[in-house]
């Protein structure tokens, strides 16, 4: 049921006015085993106001997070985000060793693609086909 239902809900919201913000070359990192899924894509802000993206959801994971990566001291860590701010007339790429959705519990085949909502401050929402490729990306 909760399948059927997250495909009703992209359907309506794809159907919907125009999103303010254009989500383009979606796709996921699919790693053997448990390990983790990275989502990645560029956020493209089509608005004269900035807009944040608040979070993401997808039947594919058990719990999708956004998350970025840095590196201090030489150290490399991940921080959990609440929010990312895409600028008025800006972008924002999602890539490896930077923003990044984390997809635990991850239920993808590579060679697929998976649906994913991602939800803006704005209170609209866009749902994207993420393409779902192996751990080297390809």
């Amino acid at each position: 049921m909760k399948r059927l239902s997250l495909a009703i809900l992209l359907l309506s919201v794809a159907s919907a006015n125009a999103a303010p913000v254009d989500i383009t070359g979606a796709w996921f990192r699919s790693l053997p085993g448990k390990l983790p899924a990275g989502g990645y894509f560029t956020a493209q802000n089509n608005t004269r106001h900035d807009v944040s993206i608040t979070g993401a959801r997808s039947d594919a994971c058990g719990m999708l997070m956004i998350h970025q990566s840095s590196n201090k001291g030489g150290m490399s860590g991940m921080d959990m985000m609440d929010t990312v701010k895409v600028p008025a007339g800006g972008q924002v790429t999602f890539a490896p060793g930077g923003y990044h959705l984390m997809c635990e519990g991850a239920r993808m085949k590579i060679g697929t693609k998976v649906p994913v909502l991602i939800n803006l401050s704005d209170g609209t929402a866009v749902a994207v086909a993420f393409e779902v490729r192996g751990a080297t990306g390809k």
